[in-house]
């Protein structure tokens, strides 16, 4: 399914505080408060306005919403900053239909304009690599946080943006981590 991808508005808050709680509603992995994260995340200094992007469909329906945010990965007083997805989230009657693949996709080309180099995420094994997305332990990038090793990836945005990076990721505080 064809959707229009734009940058998120102010207008748009409350549609996607609504779409992301009905996104994540029935997920057994989820807290089911991403919605909220969504809001702390928009409040912080990781906000990246660029980087939150929703999907419409034909008739203006917001079926879909993507956010991408500042972090750092440091290790031995070296930090490089990099992006982590989270969350990215679809109307359950439009999950299928290839519209959170074109949220990623628009995200990490929007996310290369910027000046970005990778993206950080936890998430299902089967899903992200088709995006690019490798194993964290491939570049010794470690979460702050005990979590299976093939649900920690990252994509670089461009070839060798990762050379000599390694370390632990770092979340805003917005996270609650």
């Amino acid at each position: 399914m064809k959707v229009h991808i734009h940058q998120e508005a102010e207008t748009d808050y409350p549609a996607v505080f609504d779409l992301v709680e009905k996104a994540f509603r029935s997920l057994e992995i989820s807290d089911h408060s991403e919605h909220h994260l969504v809001e702390r995340l928009r409040k912080s200094n990781a906000f990246v306005p660029e980087l939150s992007l929703v999907a419409c469909t034909d008739d203006g329906k917001i079926a879909g919403h993507i956010l991408l945010t500042k972090i750092k990965i440091e290790d031995e007083g070296k930090s490089h900053e990099s992006l982590i997805l989270a969350p990215v989230s679809v109307l359950p009657e439009f999950q299928n239909r290839g519209i959170g693949g074109q949220l990623i996709r628009a995200a990490h080309k929007k996310a290369l304009e910027l000046g970005f180099g990778s993206v950080v995420l936890v998430g299902h094994e089967n899903y992200y690599p088709r995006f690019g997305y490798e194993l964290c332990s491939k570049y010794a990038i470690r979460m702050p946080f005990e979590v299976p090793e093939q649900n920690c990836m990252v994509k670089e945005l461009f070839p060798g943006a990762l050379n000599k990076v390694a370390g632990t990721v770092q979340f805003d505080p917005a996270f609650g981590l």
